[in-house]
């Protein structure tokens, strides 16, 4: 007589901070990617804004014009809600209606619109004068963190265009649960995107605030 197998115990579930980081291994060479492109992109605009300073004087313009110099000139002095605000524009703007959103109704538009962000931010930040360098050295960490909370969620809305158009490379049997699942990479990736951005948030308002003077006094 033969006996019957014993099924096999189901795989253990991956706790739920580590399944970024495991959609980030299994999509290694995408990330790396998508990195090189991102901050390669952001050096080609600042590469721009070097050899054509009428272009950061447009953005300035353009940023004086919006109000948007008057409400950071407001805000400066007061932190927690200069990171508040920050952030909200970080989260709202550019996270979800210049990455997420636009992948949603069109695979990888989102992707395109970043590209265009990463140079567009990358002649902003050009400096036109010593103060301008010297404030890069405290802001070049806010950089790093901010692109790299942008970059999570390009990933996500690589995979999550992938995953619609061949829904093969989510095993899923159709479009509609293969879009599902990709809308759910997407909101694995954004929760250390979000960590990322209330970093960045904190230390671009508090080293605006009490490091870029002092440091423009001791080296200027």
């Amino acid at each position: 007589m033969t006996s019957t197998p014993a099924p096999l115990p189901p795989a253990p579930r991956v706790p739920l901070r580590r399944r970024p980081f495991q959609i980030i291994r299994e999509n290694r060479r995408a990330y790396l990617l998508m990195n090189a492109a991102a901050y390669g992109l952001g050096l080609i605009g600042f590469a721009l804004g070097l050899a054509f300073p009428e272009l950061v004087a447009a953005r300035t313009s353009a940023m004086v014009d919006d109000g948007t110099t008057d409400l950071v000139t407001w805000l400066v002095s007061i932190p927690p809600l200069f990171a508040l605000t920050i952030l909200a524009v970080n989260v709202l703007r550019l996270s979800l209606l210049t990455i997420v959103l636009p992948s949603l109704i069109l695979p990888f538009a989102g992707l395109a619109l970043f590209g265009a962000w990463s140079v567009q931010t990358g002649i902003t930040l050009a400096p036109t004068d010593a103060s301008g360098w010297v404030a890069l050295i405290p802001h070049s960490l806010t950089i790093v963190l901010e692109f790299q909370a942008y970059i999570l969620l390009s990933l996500g809305a690589y995979l999550h265009g992938t995953h619609w158009l061949l829904p093969r490379t989510a095993g899923a049997p159709n479009r509609r649960r293969s879009y599902l699942r990709g809308l759910q990479k997407i909101g694995l990736l954004a929760l250390p995107a979000l960590v990322l951005l209330i970093i960045g948030a904190l230390w671009e308002a508090y080293s605006l605030r009490y490091l870029v003077h002092p440091l423009q006094q001791l080296l200027l």
